[in-house]
């Protein structure tokens, strides 16, 4: 089972080291054709070797790597075209730059960018090929996992199982079992992975450790204590090893540099994405008539209330303050648009610039969200440590419709973790949200269970 292992681990490697060969070669061996010196040594070509090396590799811990058998393959070949195109715009301006000398151009010139674009498609092109090659070679070896999901009601399993047959590929589910049964360690020994889904913590407890001590692969949901030790470190007070959460908050400094990047960022944005504002205000206007915003109230940090700027979306005559649901008929029909592509948040640039909002922060949400959420999840009020923000892990890893307490989670999670890297990371994989624009902005829907427990 080890040497499997290992040989599955190696092929693994071999094909990441051949994509991402392939991707720097594809660069030097285009624009050698009319820059024949970049493809012998000198210091030109090192740096400019240097540079796509290190802004690739920077930008995969950004976006995400070639993670064949883990995720799905659309999201592989996303990030990391997205990645690989940010490197050659910045390595092909390193190189025009480095092209100011005595023997090429005695002034800054943008040389070839049809080289650029021809660099382009040939590497997403063989992105696309390596990756799906990639997860073809993995997974005939790699049979799918055999699962079991223990769950402690058949609405939680109805929430679980939808988003692990997403990936059948990787899991087979097995078993759906209610936590009580009375089989339940015999239907953990036959399985390889174990998903725990709203288990109370006692049993959550006792089956970790059983699947610890048998070897198994678990999942189980956050619950708070999780989002508590997040950001935890180790202590040992003489000879007794603890763990020691302290409450995060921002340094004086944090919040400077944070203040600063926003102001800056939504000043050029507003400035960059005004023919995008201008003409989606026209399109508004000639679709009804009406408004072209729409302001609502949202609450942000320690609770302040203010008024986010959208553009509307929704008809103005009729339309009750709540969210949307999939197909809802107050939406227009340029709206849908504007939602699909998230162009209806880009006035809340507004709201930045302003203070009253940051880049990335947790979804400010409506006033009759955040009262109905704290009924429900009196920890959601946590998530208000903070100031609210236009993107952020619940914008990009959720969607519009995921459930409160999973964007609780997300949101604590970004509190808990929070750095500036974080913040430039989250800003960069903002983007990605684009590319499963439908999915990402999919209504609220109550869907009937379709899912019992096998035993």
């Amino acid at each position: 089972m080890n040497i499997l292992h290992l040989v599955q681990k190696t092929i693994v490697f071999l094909m990441k080291s051949l994509l991402y060969f392939s991707l720097a070669l594809t660069f030097f061996l285009v624009f050698g054709t009319e820059n024949s010196w970049i493809l012998h040594l000198s210091r030109t070509t090192g740096v400019t070797l240097v540079t796509f090396c290190v802004v690739e590799i920077a930008l995969v811990s950004v976006y995400g790597g070639y993670a064949i058998g883990r995720l799905k393959s659309k999201p592989i070949i996303t990030s990391l075209s997205l990645a690989t195109i940010v490197t050659d715009l910045v390595t092909h301006l390193q190189l025009c730059i480095m092209n100011v000398n005595e023997n090429n151009n005695d002034h800054f010139v943008y040389e070839s960018p049809h080289l650029l674009v021809l660099v382009m498609v040939i590497q997403v092109a063989l992105i696309i090929l390596l990756t799906y090659f990639g997860q073809w070679v993995y997974f005939s070896i790699n049979p799918p996992e055999k699962c079991c999901v223990i769950t402690s009601s058949v609405e939680s399993l109805n929430n679980i199982m939808p988003k692990i047959l997403r990936y059948k590929k990787q899991y087979n589910v097995i078993d759906m079992v209610h936590y009580t049964n009375e089989n339940i360690f015999d239907i953990i020994n036959r399985n390889d992975t174990i998903f725990l889904y709203d288990v109370p913590s006692n049993y959550r407890v006792l089956f970790s450790e059983y699947c610890y001590s048998k070897t198994k692969n678990i999942y189980f949901n956050f619950e708070m204590t999780d989002i508590v030790t997040l950001g935890a470190k180790t202590a040992v007070l003489d000879d007794k090893p603890l763990v020691s959460a302290v409450p995060r908050d921002l340094t004086f400094e944090q919040r400077l540099v944070k203040r600063i990047m926003d102001v800056a960022i939504s000043l050029v944005g507003l400035i960059i994405l005004s023919p995008v504002m201008l003409g989606t205000a026209l399109l508004i206007k000639l679709d009804d008539g009406g408004k072209i915003f729409f302001r609502q109230r949202r609450a942000t940090k320690n609770g302040k209330l203010f008024d986010v700027y959208k553009f509307r979306t929704m008809k103005e005559a009729g339309s009750i303050n709540q969210s949307a649901k999939t197909d809802d008929d107050r939406i227009t029909k340029v709206g849908k648009y504007l939602r699909k592509f998230r162009i209806d948040e880009l006035p809340q640039l507004i709201n930045i610039l302003k203070g009253e909002m940051s880049l990335v922060g947790p979804r400010p949400e409506m006033v009759e969200n955040v009262d109905k959420y704290t009924e429900e999840l009196p920890e959601f009020s946590y998530r208000l440590r903070v100031k609210g923000g236009l993107t952020g892990y619940a914008q990009i890893a959720g969607k519009y419709n995921t459930s409160p307490k999973d964007k609780l989670v997300l949101d604590l999670m970004y509190i808990e973790k929070y750095s500036l890297w974080l913040d430039f990371k989250l800003i960069m994989q903002t983007v990605t949200v684009l590319f499963r624009a439908g999915d990402s902005t999919k209504g609220f829907d109550k869907e009937k269970d379709k899912y019992q427990f096998t035993e």
